[in-house]
């Protein structure tokens, strides 16, 4: 065997060990599903929460002015423990990073019972914000019928989503019920 073959005999058994440790190799894993991102803490509606449910409407920490609701009038005798509502003259938390367009907070005989939040979103998106929040709020997967409810100690919260013909958007409206006060 001349110089030349053996070079050659070299560089060959070289290749197929390259081969061989080439096809032992794991094959390259495929990149990961881009996860959607993290809902910021503006997603949690804790953060509504300017005073503690029952704090009286004389000590509450901002100033507010009525505001006065229309409701259907439910057949029967009239409800006396209707909350009277008010909403807040500075600004408020931010919600689902955003600015509520409506932010009120209800008192029911002097003690704070209620809060409502509305935000707007833009239709394209809501009903995956929609969802992604109700998940985050539940901790489980969202109804999918544009309505969220669930409890977190004695707060109880109902959320859902309307469609605001007149912004050619959505409304995301969240309401927030203390549990009722002894009397």
């Amino acid at each position: 065997m001349n110089g030349r073959q053996v070079r050659s005999r070299r560089v060959v058994a070289a290749g197929v060990a390259l081969m061989a440790v080439a096809c032992a190799a794991p094959a390259p894993k495929p990149a990961p599903p881009t996860a959607p991102l993290p809902l910021d803490a503006s997603y949690d509606w804790h953060a509504l929460l300017i005073a503690p449910f029952g704090s009286s409407l004389k000590e509450f920490p901002s100033a507010i002015h009525e505001v006065f609701l229309f409701r259907d009038q439910a057949p029967g005798p009239p409800v006396h423990d209707e909350p009277e509502c008010y909403a807040v003259e500075r600004e408020v938390p931010r919600f689902m990073a955003r600015s509520p367009a409506e932010y009120l907070v209800c008192f029911t005989h002097d003690r704070l019972s209620r809060i409502e939040a509305t935000v707007q979103l833009a239709q394209t998106e809501s009903a995956q914000i929609f969802d992604d929040a109700c998940g985050l709020w539940t901790k489980s997967a969202a109804a999918g019928d544009r309505t969220c409810n669930g409890a977190d100690g004695t707060i109880t919260f109902a959320a859902h989503l309307e469609s605001d013909a007149d912004a050619a958007g959505a409304q995301l409206v969240i309401q927030l019920d203390s549990e009722p006060l002894d009397r």
